[in-house]
Formats: C-alpha cells, sequence, structure tokens
C-alpha cells in the first residue's frame, strides 16, 4: 500500500468516542487520520428553528434502516463531524458506584462491569473538565465520590425551576443541579459564549457554546499538523491480513469512488449501531460471523434505554428558556416507595408549539397547543433497560441495518412515570400528564436511538465478550472500538460522559502502546 495513505492511527467517527479519542491522541505526533461519513452542520439560522429541527428532522439521518419484518423506518441520529453530540442536551453524568457492579432489577439483573468505578473515576474528572461541565459536588445523593470538584459552577434555575426545586425539597426529596456542558459564564454575561437560549437540547448550537465533540475536540485536534480528517468518507468494510489477527485494510466511499487506507492501529467509532454492522459487514473467511465475532456478541445486547417525555401542566406559565438545569435521583435504586430501582428523572429543552404538534401529544381540554407549550414542565425520565441477546443488530440480504428490540424491565419505568404523577400536587400542576414523542423518535423504540449502546460489550472472557478491558477486539491485534458499543449494562444515565471519560482511559493505552 503506498505510503501516503498508512497512518500510525485510523480512527472511523468523530462523535463522543472517536473525536474525543482524537483530542487525547493529537498531543502525541502520530499520523492520526479521522474519518467522518457525513460533514460540518452547516451555520444557518435553522440550527435554532424547531420546525425545522424537530418537525421536519432537517439534519437526521436520510438513509432507512429496517425492522425485522423489513418495514423501514428512520432512526433519530445524525451523520456529522461531532457525531450525536451536535444535537444533545449535554447532560453529563457519571454513572453511579453502584452501576459498575450487579444490580437487582424487577426485570432481572443488570450485569457487573469488568472495571471498577474506581478505574474510570480519574477519568470522568478529565472529561469534566475538558467538556466545561457545570455542576454541583455533593447535590446528587446517589454520586459516587470525586476527586476534584467541577471547574464551573451549576447553572442556575430559572424562577420557574427554582420554584419546582423547592417544591420537590419540601416534598422530602433530593433535587439537584443536572451536571451540563455548555461554555456559559452567568457572571460575565456580556462575554459569554452560551446565551441560555431555548434551543440547546436536541439543535446544533449556532454560536458553538454548547460543549459538542467537534468544537471541544476535533476542531483542537485539527490544529495538530499530524490529524488529517476527511469528511463525507463512508467506511464500507474492513480488511485483515490472511491470519486475520490484524486490519490491513479501511475500505472507504469518498466522492463516489473507494480509497483504501492503513494504519497500526484501526479505532472504530462510528455509534453502538453502526460500528456493529461494519464488523458485520466485515466478515470473511477468517471471520465468517463478521469482525472481532468468535463470540458471536456483536450486534447482541442492544439497549437505548426505556425514555419517556412527560408533560406537566403548570398551573402558572413557565417561561423558562434553558430548562436544563435540575435533576431527580431519589427513585435511581431501591426507595421507599419501591424495593427496586426505577430510574432518573430530569428535563428535556423548553417546547414550544411546534414541537408539541410533532409530539402529537393529547390534548387537554380548554387548552391550546401554544397555551400548553406555555405552562408545560417537560421532564425526561430514563430507566434501565437490560441486556438481551435478542435485542440486536442485524443486516439486511444488501448490507444494510436492521434493528431488533423489544423493551423489557418496563415495571420500573412505568412507576417512575406514575410517582412522577403523584408529584404533580406539590408542584402546583395540574392533575394532567401527557406524553409527547417528538424528542425520541416517531416510532418508539426503534427510532429512538439517542442512547444507543451495549452491541460490542467489553469483558474478560474471551467467549461472552468481543473487547478486552482496553476495548480491543479479543480476535484482534490493532483493532479497539470505542464508542456507546462497549457497554455491558446501560444503567439509568445518559452514556454521553462515560463514553468520553472511556475514550481518555483508551487514549492513554494507546499513546503508551504508541510510544
Amino acid at each position: 500500500m503506498e505510503q501516503a495513505k498508512h497512518y500510525d492511527v485510523i480512527i472511523i467517527g468523530t462523535g463522543a468516542g472517536g473525536g474525543t479519542l482524537a483530542y487525547a491522541l493529537a498531543p502525541s505526533g502520530k499520523r492520526i487520520l479521522l474519518l467522518e461519513r457525513g460533514g460540518y452542520v452547516p451555520r444557518e439560522k435553522d440550527n435554532w428553528d424547531t420546525r425545522a429541527v424537530v418537525t421536519e428532522g432537517k439534519y437526521h439521518i436520510k438513509e432507512a434502516w429496517h425492522d425485522t419484518t423489513g418495514r423501514e423506518f428512520h432512526a433519530g441520529t445524525h451523520y456529522c463531524v461531532g457525531g450525536n453530540t451536535k444535537f444533545y442536551g449535554a447532560a453529563l453524568l457519571r454513572l453511579r458506584a453502584e452501576d459498575f457492579g450487579e444490580v437487582k432489577h424487577y426485570g432481572g439483573i443488570s450485569p457487573a462491569w469488568p472495571i471498577r468505578y474506581e478505574d474510570l473515576e480519574p477519568y470522568y474528572t478529565r472529561a469534566e473538565h475538558l467538556y466545561h461541565v457545570h455542576g454541583l459536588r455533593g447535590s446528587d445523593p446517589t454520586e459516587a465520590p470525586a476527586s476534584a470538584p467541577y471547574l464551573y459552577p451549576p447553572v442556575s434555575h430559572e424562577p420557574r425551576i427554582q420554584a419546582l426545586s423547592d417544591d420537590l425539597t419540601r416534598a422530602g426529596l433530593h433535587p439537584f443541579y443536572l451536571p451540563v456542558g455548555i461554555m456559559l459564564d452567568e457572571k460575565n454575561p456580556v462575554k459569554s459564549r452560551c446565551i441560555r437560549c431555548a434551543t440547546c437540547d436536541g439543535h446544533p448550537c449556532l454560536v458553538n457554546a454548547k460543549a459538542d465533540a467537534q468544537v471541544i475536540c476535533v476542531d483542537p485536534a485539527l490544529e495538530h499538523p499530524n490529524v488529517t480528517l476527511l469528511t463525507h468518507a463512508t467506511v464500507t468494510r474492513l480488511e485483515t491480513k490472511p491470519s486475520g489477527r490484524a486490519v490491513t485494510g479501511v475500505v472507504v466511499e469518498r466522492n463516489g469512488a473507494p480509497e483504501t487506507y492503513s494504519a497500526d492501529i484501526v479505532v472504530v467509532s462510528c455509534g453502538a449501531i453502526n460500528s456493529a454492522a461494519l464488523l458485520l459487514r466485515s466478515a470473511s473467511d477468517t471471520h465468517p460471523q463478521g469482525l472481532a465475532n468468535s463470540s458471536g456478541v456483536v450486534g447482541r445486547h442492544y439497549m437505548c434505554h426505556l425514555n419517556s417525555v412527560m408533560l406537566a401542566l403548570s398551573r402558572c406559565p413557565n417561561p423558562t428558556a434553558f430548562q436544563k438545569s435540575l435533576g431527580l435521583n431519589d427513585f435511581y435504586f431501591a426507595s421507599k416507595e419501591w424495593e427496586y430501582p426505577m430510574g432518573h428523572i430530569s428535563f428535556v429543552g423548553k417546547t414550544d408549539a411546534n414541537v408539541l404538534a410533532a409530539g402529537a401529544p393529547k390534548i387537554v381540554p380548554g387548552f391550546t397547543l401554544d397555551f400548553m407549550a406555555k405552562h408545560s414542565l417537560d421532564f425526561w425520565m430514563t430507566s434501565e433497560d437490560l441486556p438481551d441477546p435478542d435485542n440486536r443488530v442485524t443486516l439486511t440480504r444488501d448490507g444494510n441495518i436492521m434493528l431488533n428490540y423489544t423493551p423489557n424491565n418496563l415495571e420500573g419505568h412505568t412507576r417512575l412515570q406514575a410517582t412522577l404523577k403523584s408529584l404533580l400536587k406539590h408542584i402546583d400542576c395540574t392533575e394532567d400528564l401527557i406524553h409527547m414523542h417528538a424528542y425520541i423518535g416517531k416510532r418508539i423504540p426503534l427510532a429512538g436511538v439517542a442512547h444507543q449502546n451495549g452491541t460490542i460489550r467489553f469483558g474478560r472472557d474471551p467467549k461472552t465478550s468481543a473487547l478486552d478491558v482496553t476495548c480491543k477486539a479479543h480476535d484482534l491485534d490493532n483493532l479497539y472500538v470505542v464508542d456507546g458499543s462497549f457497554f455491558p449494562s446501560s444503567t439509568a444515565v445518559n452514556p454521553a460522559l462515560t463514553i468520553m471519560a472511556n475514550a481518555l482511559r483508551v487514549g492513554d493505552h494507546l499513546t503508551e502502546r504508541l510510544g
């Protein structure tokens, strides 16, 4: 292979995993190639237009995926520099220490991880500092010990959210400041990059003030002359040497033509669904079940959380712009309300009539969509789904993505919704609690893939896992997977910070390996 196309490291994908890893490796001086199948999200007025972003799905992927009946659906995900972090709500929470061990749920057992919380803790701290996380240590009663405070103070509550926090505290609960990654300076608003707009969650940031992987990691990495980015470069398969022990070719389709690159180290960071699909597409005589899949687990154990957006109607208006400042974890583990975990409660971005129309909620008598939007408190609830080998990513005959997912462990999420409903009388709301689908995808649960994880799990036993504890494939000497694929369990918080922290951890390992 010609020397110009050989690199020390190739990273496929530029999101929370790949983008963060590129940032970690950039100072090494090693030749690094970033491959991104999308381009930069255009900076345009539609970035902040809920009709364009939510109703029309302007920035969503255009390709069709399939369910197991062969029916097409369009997933709520994005191909772009920075990956899905361009559109996330920037809630950056650590897993709880207990999440790394075996957790008993009503619906089954959430398995233990092959590493401990203490192994990842220093990298959590680094990731929080890197991604400008604003928060307050000690305000969340379930949080694990941390080696350092947040660098940035918590995002203040706007008046209606502060009143909610006060009401929840009076009800005996422990609301906390949600850790969020935004470049906000409330002491100096004139110079603050973030302006606390109402279109942060689910939207790209027009002023580059959200701490996403493009702004925080990819663009700074590209300032190093040893780092190269190719956009609109879709990786179609990985080729191996005859022994099957090393990836020798990364086959790319760019500008309608095939190109092949090679590297000493190849890192797959396409997101749990696309990473699994790429390994399955790379099947060969040496790897007949797909690359790195002698265990048969690649594509299996897909998890995406049990998520729901529930609207409570405040008796007083809720003019809040930036709503994602409060979280509630009183029901994350067993509680006096129930002996099993229920999950996490926080907020999505503030809805308007366009978002409500996209989510097709039940109209409350006497309310219009606009009136509901002006009075809504827009809760986001997450419960843990459990790894099931039959929830999996496979391929159609044409090599397209096929996704099979049946929700499980539903009782905890149902009880979490009922618990929130029981709190309405304490927080100056009507008795109405309305389900809304706009943020998760029209075809729940398949389209809602924002929290995808688990499809290429890591572990110490090559018979039951695809990756070792460094996220290197058991079956290959130079292939790593660094995104949400490695999760053995989904837990009940957003996976983004854990993906970022793990990328920094793998970055240290690769820096040492590369010498």
